[in-house]
């Protein structure tokens, strides 16, 4: 069963419950102060009846009970023994059946017909000419009370439907203006999943409610699948055009081995080492893409000194390259919190690519900034230009390409070194200018110490 047909059902089934239960209880609410108003009637006729017998006792009562018979009604006068003590007073013949009974209590009652308006009595005791307590029984045909139920029935029917159909137009619309947003979601997804458009829902609502706020959930999550797909398509494309060179390279080595290198052992020595180079090249991009996907799962991040880190880093350089790495701190111990393993691959690879790209001293420093720590490496290399600072973290960017190969560089050591510090709420910024060098500062936020 669809959604809006749901909606329509249940609104609907709703509304009639409701309406029966409404006009239910308006029905024998009426019904109910009705035969009360008649009873009460009947009563004041009949107490009107004892007062007129009562004060005229030279007058037959048999005669002045004759000018009270109700148009639509009886009077009976019975003595205990059940008996009529004059003749039923009545203008229909029908009224005879209606049952009888003494009592020498006031009684007020409504009996009920089968095939016709029910009737009314009130019974009253009183004393007779001859002395004794006889019983006035006075009957009223309730067919004006009977005929007002009626009315009343087909006026809430007629009520009842006035205000279903509306309710059945109104769950119409709602269902409509509910399933809309629903279908055009529905639509979308399913042109997204065959034709890969990334199509996305108009926004054009002013209320502002749970349906708004479910398209533009959905345009965000388009805009993002987009985003992330558009980035896995030029991390797939870029990952093989950079296999692609290396392989090309090996390919093309073992081709010339195969031809001339048993006869020429120099053109062997070197093929080997062009292989060698470049499966090294190939193994370090393998392992830097692994990384990169690696640090996106979330470590458990611990307090360390970072200062010792960056120290035993500068040694490390220092004594691999042969170079003057000149390490400087403000102070002794400076702790963060995170993935020690991570951060030292944030500053290794800062500190890879100033030893590569400059001859010069490099410089390694940490401070802190009031509630943040700043690690900063400096060259005296060529530079970056303004317009590539913003590129040069994006995968697989190289300002020369013709140098990174020469050097090794694969265009992933910066975007991996900024994913980790971001994952790190902190940030890797660049600072350069032609031929001035350039400068890396990493910062991340001091760990409250214990």
């Amino acid at each position: 069963m669809k959604l809006s047909v749901k909606i329509r059902l249940f609104s609907s089934l709703f509304m009639l419950v409701l309406i029966l239960l409404v006009n239910t209880s308006i029905y024998y609410l009426f019904h109910t102060i009705s035969l009360d108003s008649e009873l009460d009637d009947l009563n004041r006729q009949t107490n009107e009846i004892v007062e007129t017998l009562n004060g005229n006792p030279d007058i037959p009562r048999n005669e002045l009970l004759d000018a009270y018979v109700p148009t639509e009604g009886m009077i009976r006068v019975i003595d205990e023994n059940g008996n009529y003590v004059i003749p039923q007073k009545m203008k229909k013949y029908a009224y005879r059946e209606l049952p009888s009974n003494y009592s020498t209590n006031e009684i007020r009652s409504v009996i009920s017909m089968n095939d016709q308006p029910d009737f009314a009595t009130v019974a009253k005791p009183i004393i007779w000419e001859d002395g004794n307590i006889v019983t006035l029984q006075v009957y009223k045909h309730l067919t004006g009370h009977a005929s007002t139920m009626e009315t009343l029935f087909y006026v809430l029917v007629v009520a009842s439907l006035i205000m279903l159909i509306p309710t059945i137009v109104a769950g119409i619309f709602l269902s409509r203006f509910i399933t809309r947003p629903v279908q055009e979601l529905t639509a979308a997804m399913k042109e997204n999943t065959a034709y890969g458009n990334w199509k996305k829902i108009s926004e054009a609502d002013q209320s502002k409610d749970e349906l708004y706020e479910m398209k533009v959930t959905f345009n965000r999550m388009i805009d993002y699948l987009r985003e992330n797909f558009e980035k896995q398509e030029m991390f797939v494309s870029d990952a093989s055009h950079e296999l692609k060179t290396p392989i090309s390279i090996v390919k093309s080595y073992s081709q010339l081995m195969k031809r001339r290198g048993a006869d020429n052992p120099e053109l062997l020595q070197e093929s080997t080492e062009a292989i060698e180079s470049q499966a090294d090249r190939m193994e370090k991009l393998v392992e830097q893409m692994l990384l990169l996907a690696k640090n996106k799962d979330r470590e458990v991040y611990k307090p360390f000194n970072i200062v010792e880190l960056c120290r035993s880093t500068a040694e490390t350089f220092k004594g691999a390259y042969d170079r003057e790495i000149l390490f400087s701190t403000s102070a002794e111990i400076l702790q963060v919190t995170g993935s020690y393993d991570q951060l030292q691959q944030v500053v290794y690879i800062l500190m890879d690519n100033a030893v590569k790209y400059s001859q010069d001293t490099v410089k390694l420093s940490v401070t802190q900034d009031g509630q943040y720590v700043k690690v900063e490496v400096q060259d005296s290399g060529r530079g970056i230009p303004e317009t590539e600072q913003e590129k040069i973290f994006d995968r697989f960017y190289r300002i020369d390409k013709s140098r990174s190969r020469e050097t090794g560089g694969t265009g992933l050591g910066l975007s991996i070194a900024k994913t980790i510090a971001e994952a790190h709420d902190g940030t890797l910024t660049v600072s350069s200018a032609a031929e001035e060098g350039s400068t890396f500062k990493l910062q991340l936020p001091v760990s409250q110490k214990d």
